[in-house]
């Protein structure tokens, strides 16, 4: 260990001495005597690393941004309170493992032990808050749990549009914007129509979800202009959002390894930001030694693994919201139809700081089910959400803090009790040799109905209670010697057709089809055939549609150049790859849209249905009748790829053999605050970086159709040798750190955006041998630090 930088910091609250090892890569690896000390640490050194990034989630998710940052926030603040945890909190801590409340209070007491350091020293704080003169709030333990609206639940935007979608057109067309599997007819309940849930319902659900954005507007923004800023993020984004949130994940038996090892693989897909939504960390203390990837504002992990286990996770389909429609009484609105009666809505006032005024006082109402997202007088309608976030045991991914701590696959399929939200696809593997895959999450059990519309929020719609974990999907070492997920559509073909409903919504199979195919031609799998699998590039629209074109015939002119082009291309959207920069403009600007303009001849209609179901309009396409003829569809093929070559001519150059997708497709990391940064030299985001990949390839890589700007992919990714450890490796994007000044920053960005990969280290001595600086923390009364 040579060139360490080390510091000693003496800390009170800590009750024995213990350290913070970083290792190059900006990875942490946390020491500690006790697991009290070892939790308080890694709150200590969240705040080190993030202290801006989830001081502002913790506002947001609170509603107190207003303070901080004037009138403007003042309509999100209002939002995000409807979706906080307000239930008991006694029967909240026991809903997790049976030390969660002393885990998180050791937490909180760490991130505040950090912000006192920055009371003593300003001069530790991130520019951000020098930016807006703003200060770091002290937190609660219960500030862990009670912020619901980050996690990923699903499906009340969808029953609204869906709802709206009807008014207009048929179930057919509203197909075209989400398939429905398995297939069921979704057919409004007796007393509702479209017109009880106008698209307006959907406003307080999106701001309460929303990211914080900063506009030099929006924060000049006067009382006046309040409910203005009630569309920070539209209704697309908000779609948009949820299309492209998922992630990878599969779990390789002994059996078909080369090592005779298993090996996990996981890597999660979110919105790409800075610093990244996931901090890698290593968590050491007697009886507990985990490492991997989490929120930083949250302790523990859920992605990683200990001594003797790995674990990874996606987003699974189960269907964790619906939304209620009630009938108010005549002359008086605060009345609702329940059951035999009438019950009151709950109205509460509720005051909020904000930044250059007096407090102000808005009123928050709820139902019986949940949060009132709109009301209308005149029809006598008001409707709520009722959602899994607002019950005992739901804060985001919190249930980890059991199965981290498992030894073996069989025991954290049994902790999985514990899991609440956001709903997932489990994958885990032991030393042992054993694998699994566990689907986990409430899952409301509905007897009536299928919560694919609004349904009455009379008593006539009830859940009635969740599916067991038995009555949920799984696998213990299946015959195919693999497990993997990928946000598909996996229910069991053999599930029957009257057993409870899960889920009817899916990601496009894609990236699932495309690791599945690899995994089954794979007898010997090994570490770096799994990275590989990580950053596959493959299209499966794209190898779908050039087939199409070999029978469409030619013609002069730019289709027969394009068709040259796409002939001899193998699919994959490299970065450097001439042919993958024409499809994707092909498919993404002229012929998906055209297929959407087909299918909805109304352009409102289309907007509803936007970015479109992609397995739906490639199994149009494909099969041809009864959607047209298949020289209409022929015709549609060629002159949408002639205008995309025009385009791609327009946007790359006259000469074809220097296209490349790379050019177009460019990763940036953007700074939520750059747009306000008052010096034009610097700046905070990172990139931009020439990425291959889309979102219909296992390198998940999403994009902004205007300008390309890839805003969604992997915020993380992790492949483990589960016995090896030390061979395990990870990337993080862009860096660990979120100080703009940090080593640890951007670091990490140019290795992502190339495929590469970092060592995820373990053993002490390999761990010591990598350290670059050394924190030892020591206990203290109350001294400073030097």
């Amino acid at each position: 260990m040579t060139d360490v930088s080390t510091q000693t910091i003496p800390l009170p609250g800590l009750s024995a001495e213990g350290e913070i090892r970083v290792d190059r890569w900006g990875i942490p690896h946390i020491r500690a005597s006790n697991e009290a000390d070892l939790f308080f640490l890694q709150g200590f050194n969240a705040a080190r690393d993030r202290l801006w990034q989830i001081d502002l989630w913790r506002k947001r998710g609170l509603g107190l941004l207003a303070a901080d940052f004037g009138p403007g926030y003042l309509a999100q603040d209002h939002a995000a309170r409807h979706f906080l945890y307000r239930g008991d909190m006694d029967a909240e801590w026991r809903a997790y493992a049976d030390d969660t409340r002393e885990i998180c209070t050791a937490f909180a007491a760490g991130v505040n032990a950090f912000i006192a350091r920055c009371e003593r020293e300003p001069e530790r704080l991130a520019a951000e808050f020098a930016l807006f003169d703003t200060k770091p709030l002290p937190w609660e333990p219960a500030d862990v749990v009670r912020i619901r609206s980050h996690a990923l639940t699903r499906n009340g935007v969808s029953e609204i549009l869906r709802a709206n979608v009807l008014a207009m057109a048929d179930a057919e067309a509203d197909l075209m914007r989400f398939e429905i599997d398995p297939p069921v007819e979704p057919r409004f309940a007796d007393g509702i129509t479209s017109a009880d849930v106008p698209l307006e319902c959907i406003r307080l659900f999106k701001l309460a979800t929303a990211p914080v954005t900063f506009e030099r507007e929006r924060l000049a923004a006067t009382l006046d202009d309040v409910w203005r800023w009630t569309e920070v993020t539209d209704l697309g984004e908000v779609v948009r959002r949820a299309a492209e949130e998922g992630s990878n994940n599969w779990a390789v038996h002994p059996s078909r390894t080369r090592s005779g090892r298993p090996i996990l693989a996981s890597d999660p897909h979110r919105a790409h930001a800075v610093p990244s939504l996931r901090y890698l960390v290593h968590l050491e203390a007697p009886g507990l030694d985990v490492i991997g990837a989490g929120e930083p504002s949250a302790p523990g992990i859920s992605i990683g693994h200990n001594a003797s286990l790995a674990f990874g996770l996606t987003i699974f389909g189960a269907d964790q919201e619906d939304v209620c429609v009630y009938e108010t009484k005549e002359n008086d609105p605060d009345l609702y139809c329940y059951g035999d009666g009438w019950e009151a809505i709950r109205r509460t006032q509720e005051r909020f700081a904000v930044r250059g005024h007096e407090d102000q006082h808005l009123t928050l109402s709820f139902t019986r089910h949940g949060p009132v997202l709109h009301e209308d007088t005149g029809r006598r309608r008001a409707v709520a959400l009722r959602t899994v976030w607002l019950l005992p045991g739901s804060a985001a991914y919190l249930g980890s803090l059991s199965y981290m701590r498992e030894a073996t696959t069989v025991a954290f399929a049994a902790s999985l009790d514990h899991w609440g939200t956001p709903s997932v696809n489990h994958v885990a593997a032991d030393t042992n040799g054993d694998i699994g895959w566990f689907t986990a999450g409430f899952t409301p059990r509905r007897l009536n109905w299928h919560g694919l519309l609004p349904v009455p929020g009379d008593g006539t719609h009830e859940w009635d209670g969740f599916l067991a974990p038995e009555e949920l999907p799984h696998a213990f070492n299946p015959e195919r010697g693999f497990v993997s997920s990928a946000n598909e559509m996996n229910l069991p073909a053999d599930r029957p057709t009257d057993a409870p409903t899960i889920g009817h919504e899916w990601a496009d199979a894609s990236r699932a089809r495309r690791i599945e195919s690899v995994l089954e031609r794979d007898a010997s799998h090994t570490l770096e055939a799994s990275m590989a699998l990580q950053t596959d590039t493959h299209s499966r629209p794209a190898a779908v549609l050039t087939s199409l074109l070999k029978g469409a015939g030619t013609s002069d002119g730019e289709p027969s150049r394009a068709i040259a082009l796409l002939s001899s291309w193998n699919h994959h959207l490299d970065a450097d790859s001439a042919a993958a920069a024409l499809f994707e403009v092909w498919w993404m600007k002229h012929l998906r849209p055209a297929v959407l303009a087909r299918a909805a001849p109304d352009p409102a209609l289309r907007k509803l249905l936007l970015p479109g179901d992609f397995d739906r309009m490639l199994s149009m396409l494909e099969d041809a009748a009864p959607f047209w003829t298949p020289l209409e569809r022929d015709a549609l093929l060629l002159a949408t790829l002639a205008d995309a070559w025009s385009e791609c001519e327009k946007r790359l150059g006259s000469e074809p053999s220097a296209w490349c997708w790379g050019t177009l497709h460019r990763a940036v990391f953007e700074h939520e605050a750059s747009g306000v940064k008052p010096r034009a030299d610097t700046t905070w985001d990172v990139g931009p970086l020439p990425l291959g990949g889309s979102r219909s390839t296992p390198m998940h890589a999403a994009y902004r159709l205007d300008d390309f700007v890839v805003n969604a992919g992997a915020s993380v990714r992790l492949v483990m040798d589960v016995g090896e450890w030390d061979a395990s490796v990870c990337i993080n994007a862009p860096g660990q750190s979120g100080d703009s000044q940090s080593l640890h920053y951007a670091d990490l960005a140019p290795l992502w955006s190339q495929g590469a990969f970092v060592p995820l280290l373990y053993s002490r001595a390999r761990v010591d041998e990598a350290t670059q600086q050394l924190i030892r923390l020591v206990p203290s009364s109350g001294g400073t630090a030097p």
